[in-house]
């Protein structure tokens, strides 16, 4: 926690009990849009609006505290960085959402790196299609 003190102070923030509140959801979480976060928040405390939620996640985005992705057409859904880098499997046929780290991309994002001079961000990837058990069950799903 001292640590995170001292990112937000120094970057002009103070650790206020909503900013650890919001970041302690996120941690228990694991994966949740803001409305999520704000549900587990207000089992500790009324106090926080989704304004704050909003404005919160933000700051701790910018401090790289926390990392959003897209699974789905929702919200935004953020995840704590003291997990593991990775990115997302979505079926969309179940919404069953994996984790899977970078490592099963390295190919990919060094081919990218040399011959098209791209870095990959791999922690914002999301890749939708269909998990194995909803493309055995019905295979139309997977076109």
């Amino acid at each position: 926690m001292n640590d995170l003190r001292s990112r937000l102070r120094d970057s002009g923030y103070r650790l206020t009990p909503q900013r650890e509140l919001i970041l302690a959801a996120v941690e228990s979480l694991g994966h949740a849009t803001p409305d999520e976060v704000l549900a587990e928040v207000r089992e500790h405390s009324s106090a926080v609006n989704a304004s704050t939620v909003y404005r919160t996640l933000e700051v701790l985005e910018g401090l790289g505290l926390v990392r959003h992705a897209h699974l789905s057409d929702r919200a935004p859904t953020y995840h704590s960085v003291s997990d593991h880098e990775h990115f997302h499997l979505v079926c969309r046929n179940c919404g069953r959402v994996v984790s899977v780290g970078p490592g099963m991309l390295t190919s990919l994002t060094e081919r990218l790196r040399d011959e098209q001079n791209f870095a990959v961000d791999v922690g914002h990837l999301t890749v939708f299609g269909a998990c194995v058990e909803c493309a055995e069950a019905a295979p139309e799903v997977t076109r």
